[in-house]
């Protein structure tokens, strides 16, 4: 339904529906002739060529700001956890990091109606991932209707860890990925492959990923939302033979989706810091109404700007027919001016999308909570796969576009020689599917998911190999010259997110990254009251702190925020207990008048050498997915702590712009770090 939505308001920018239309307009975008849409020229009767243009073009660019200015508008006002395309926050959350605010109803509403309003403004954007994000507010909605209507449910959900619910959303966020492209199967390897592999190595949560992406899948088909009979706008059958000579094109296709991947993210990156730290910092909304505009108002005189991005990627996925002639892009007599305005269409692609993939507002109230992020309005819906894609397809059709002349021209050079004297050899819909799948792979850097995706949309079996090559190719090139976009923002906005990959150090040891423990924020037990905790909570934003013996140091546990909060609070409305000592250990020995705090500590925390060599600490913090470590001597004595927001820091430190996006009041898990 979203689909149809996003497409229905794109389509209001050209034509006018009738009141009782039933039509979709995506079922016109198919090629269906359709009776209940009228252009706004028609509905207002100006018969005139130059009036009916003048009044088209300022309806489009007028309703397009409306669209983008409403999202913002309502980002800014109620949701502002609605940013972005979500999935590397999505990545964080299933690494261990807790924000529940991005998963609430409220962010579920706005993400929904301002996904559709972003995307159908016509700005460089898409709505794939953002579906992602959906999935999950979705899933967390459920689970919290279900715990208040069935009780025994609430008590199951509430006694579940919190990898128990890292589950729940990964499942969710496997069926977002279905729903978006169409691929059910794609959507299990995408949660293995992106969101996290180490999570994804249960069975049970494969299988559950396994039955939620079918089902979703299933509903897509069943409901139909766009009117013609498939899960996807641009689903293709590729069914003709390809030619051993194409593979060095595709091959070329697959270098250059990864350089252009490349050079995208790093355009995007230097752009969002420009963003940050220069004048647009303060000018949010005015921001996103005048890129609306300019996108608006460039995208007008261009025929394959004009129309909502996957609209151009459906016709450009298939092969030419003499009844289908999208804008003269398959007429040979007009090749060349073809091939200028997709080059043309390509390059603005890039430029735009570069700006408009991290625009974002404040939130209207001066108060903000603790994640004050720099809150993102119209890119909720900034989903890389429709908006980057648009340059390597326009590309794919200029290679494409080259061959079959020169096959025309020479046809029994011995290039061709596979090829027959007469008919067609080159199809160059398929130089569209491998220049979307190249340049996706470059700049996300997914590989066997998407490629599974890429064989579910076009159901080519025999296309796979070429399809791989692509991907392949792309990947290298694009892991060479740097991180890809959703380990780029990771990175910039310093979530606690490990990569899977492996870690080699360099002789290395913990003792060289730890905080020693003269840096730390430390509780000694039996000398700290209910109300100097409490100060001490107000003062900082640690999210822990290591628990000594006050006479001999030795390390006695670990206490978090969370569970002192819990403590301290029933007893600082009364001034008796509120002065009493905490004593984190309950002893025989123990002074009848301290209070019992031994439930508030971990008594048995990680705890490791200082000796230690990094790549095994590195390991350790991904593989048991761990919030930190304390590094102890002989005797329990604390050595240092190291967190797991230690640890990405480090990972990132060769990166210029880790962190660069991290507000201060983002550091608050620094879990006892000056």
């Amino acid at each position: 339904m979203h689909a149809a939505m996003d497409s229905t308001v794109s389509a209001v920018k050209h034509v006018h529906g009738t009141t009782n239309s039933t039509e979709t307009y995506s079922y016109c975008l198919a090629g269906e002739v359709c009776y209940e849409w009228v252009t706004w020229g028609a509905y207002f009767g100006v018969t005139s060529i130059a009036g009916q243009s003048i009044l088209q073009s300022v309806v489009y660019i007028g309703l397009a700001v409306c669209f983008a200015g409403s999202a913002a508008f309502l980002v800014q006002s109620y949701a502002p956890y609605a940013f972005h395309t979500g999935i590397p926050e999505i990545k964080a959350i299933l690494g261990g990091l807790v924000l529940d605010e991005f998963l609430s109803a409220w962010t579920l509403l706005i993400k929904a109606l301002g996904l559709a309003l972003s995307v159908g403004s016509g700005l460089s954007l898409g709505k794939e991932g953002p579906l992602v994000h959906v999935s999950c507010c979705m899933a967390s909605l459920w689970s919290t209707i279900l715990s208040f209507t069935f009780p025994s449910f609430g008590t199951y959900f509430q006694n579940q860890s919190q990898s128990q619910r890292r589950k729940l959303l990964a499942a969710a966020a496997t069926a977002g990925v279905a729903v978006a492209f169409g691929s059910p199967l794609g959507g299990v390897l995408f949660g293995l492959e992106e969101l996290d592999s180490a999570l994804f190595s249960n069975q049970q949560l494969m299988w559950r990923a396994f039955v939620t992406s079918v089902v979703a899948a299933t509903t897509l088909a069943y409901i139909d939302p766009f009117g013609i009979g498939k899960l996807v706008l641009f689903q293709v059958t590729a069914s003709q033979q390809w030619r051993q000579f194409e593979l060095v094109p595709w091959l070329g296709l697959g270098v250059l989706g990864g350089v252009l991947g490349a050079l995208l993210i790093k355009l995007n990156a230097r752009v969002a810091l420009y963003r940050n730290n220069g004048p647009l910092r303060n000018m949010k909304v005015f921001e996103v109404l005048i890129v609306t505009a300019i996108t608006a108002v460039i995208s007008w005189p261009i025929v394959f700007m004009r129309d909502q991005t996957s609209t151009l990627v459906a016709n450009l996925f298939q092969e030419c027919e003499p009844s289908k002639d999208y804008h003269g892009l398959c007429n040979q007599s007009f090749m060349w001016q073809n091939m200028f305005l997709l080059l043309l269409t390509a390059g603005l692609k890039i430029l735009l999308t570069a700006w408009t993939f991290g625009m974002h507002v404040r939130r209207i109230q001066p108060s903000q909570s603790k994640y004050n992020l720099l809150m993102m309005a119209t890119s909720e819906a900034s989903r890389r796969y429709i908006l980057a894609n648009n340059c390597n397809w326009s590309i794919s059709w200029e290679v494409a576009g080259n061959l079959p002349e020169w096959h025309k021209a020479s046809p029994r050079s011995w290039i061709f020689s596979s090829c027959p004297p007469e008919g067609t050899c080159i199809y160059p819909g398929f130089y569209a599917v491998i220049g979307a799948a190249a340049l996706l792979g470059g700049v996300t850097r997914m590989t066997v998911s998407l490629v599974v995706i890429l064989f579910e949309l076009t159901g080519a079996l025999s296309h796979v190999l070429p399809i791989m090559l692509a991907v392949m190719s792309s990947k290298f090139v694009g892991d060479y010259l740097g991180k890809g976009v959703y380990d780029t923002w990771i990175a910039m906005h310093g979530y606690p997110y490990l990569p899977p990959s492996d870690f080699r150090d360099r002789g290395e040891t913990a003792a060289s990254v730890m905080t020693s423990t003269d840096k730390l924020v430390v509780l000694y037990n039996d000398q700290s009251t209910p109300s100097e905790l409490d100060a001490l909570l107000n003062d900082c934003t640690y999210s822990g702190f290591p628990v000594l013996e006050g006479s001999s140091g030795r390390l006695l546990g670990y206490a978090s925020r969370y569970k002192l909060r819990q403590a301290i609070d029933p007893l600082l409305s009364s001034p008796s207990e509120s002065g009493r000592l905490c004593n984190f250990v309950r002893t025989s020995s123990v002074l009848s008048d301290s209070l019992d705090f031994s439930a508030v500590i971990d008594k048995a925390p990680m705890q490791m050498r200082k000796e230690m060599p990094l790549h095994v600490v590195v390991t350790t913090f991904q593989r048991l997915n761990l919030r930190y470590i304390l590094f102890t001597s002989n005797g329990g004595f604390l050595n240092g702590l190291l967190t797991k927001r230690d640890i990405a820091r480090f990972l990132n430190e060769g990166f210029e712009q880790a962190n660069a996006l991290s507000e201060p009041s983002e550091n608050h898990a620094d879990w006892g770090r000056f």
